[in-house]
């Protein structure tokens, strides 16, 4: 499948679930997300905020956990500027304000540097058995990972099973070090 073949079917399976359906699957990726990987040694996580009107993974049971159970970890949270994402470390919800894509973002802040993020918590509609994955289209996290560490770890979190492969992966395309989806963890 290509890649806005597999778009546009990931964005339909999402707007088929029912909202219990949703639910049900967001709290078995939180339990993933706890059980599977070790924050003992990051010490900061760039986290998406979820754009509800598309049902993206709701990460904000995630963040409030790490806030409360792992102090030690200071959470990136993104924000578009022109063409690039730029990562700025999450105070709380005062500094939000919803973007003109209804997606929350920090309006202040302390920039996060590239170098200083451990993991990346990436959105994704789809990806395959090899660590390649599909977004809309614009290109934000391809570029943001192209500017992480090496060993910077760069999961996805996704409602739905891999595809067996992706038809048209480019050179731009930055693949995934791992993947959470309610059921398993994939490593790459």
């Amino acid at each position: 499948m290509t890649k806005e073949e597999t778009r546009k079917n990931f964005l339909q399976k999402r707007k088929t679930l029912s909202e219990a359906e949703f639910q049900q699957l967001n709290l078995q990726l939180y339990h993933q997300f706890f059980t599977q990987l070790d924050l003992s040694f990051i010490k900061c996580i760039h986290v998406f905020l979820p754009i509800e009107g598309k049902r993206e993974p709701d990460t904000w049971p995630i963040i409030d956990r790490i806030r409360r159970e792992f102090p030690h970890v200071r959470i990136s949270i993104p924000r578009v500027v022109e063409s690039e994402l730029e990562n700025i470390y999450f105070e709380g919800l005062h500094q939000l304000k919803k973007n003109k894509w209804e997606i929350l973002e920090p309006q202040q802040g302390v920039p996060t540097p590239s170098i200083k993020i451990d993991l990346v918590l990436v959105p994704l509609l789809a990806f395959d058995r090899f660590g390649n994955r599909v977004g809309y289209g614009k290109g934000f996290y391809d570029k943001f990972l192209s500017q992480c560490r090496t060993d910077c770890k760069k999961i996805g979190i996704s409602i739905f099973q891999p595809i067996e492969k992706m038809e048209d992966v480019n050179s731009f395309d930055i693949k995934l070090t791992g993947c959470l989806t309610p059921t398993e963890f994939f490593q790459f």
